[in-house]
């Protein structure tokens, strides 16, 4: 029959503190998961390790259709056809955005990435285009 030795104290304490750090590892990623569900935006695993542009940083020059993304509220929503433009605005400027959601709110954070474009629009040789971006 084999024998079973007692825990010593703190053999017992050891094990307990072990399953005590899991325990509380588990319990902050619950919460960090229930709280990115509520929220919407407390945690958004599609943009970790994306490097987020600032909107004044973006050009119609240089490569053409480049890809970037962009972190800032929703202040405008044109619905088009098939489509939706929103107006992104972060500390550094704003750009319109067309995508195919129509779910997004006003005011609402949001982080998107698109292709530049420029739509170049000239009257009297003077040049009114503008840059936007086009969902992927």
């Amino acid at each position: 029959m084999p024998q079973f030795s007692p825990l010593t104290n703190s053999r017992l304490l050891t094990n307990l503190s072990n399953l005590g750090f899991i325990y509380q590892v588990l319990t902050w990623a619950l919460l960090l998961m229930i709280g990115s569900c509520a929220r919407g935006n407390l945690i958004n695993f599609h943009t970790l390790g994306t490097n987020i542009t600032p909107i004044a940083k973006i050009k119609p020059m240089g490569q053409p259709e480049t890809t970037v993304y962009i972190q800032g509220k929703i202040e405008k929503h044109a619905p088009l056809i098939g489509q939706h433009a929103y107006q992104i605005a972060d500390s550094t400027g704003r750009i319109w955005v067309v995508i195919n959601q129509n779910k997004l709110q006003l005011e609402q954070e949001v982080v998107i990435g698109g292709k530049i474009k420029h739509k170049s629009i000239k009257l009297n040789e003077q040049e009114y285009g503008e840059v936007y971006l086009e969902e992927e």
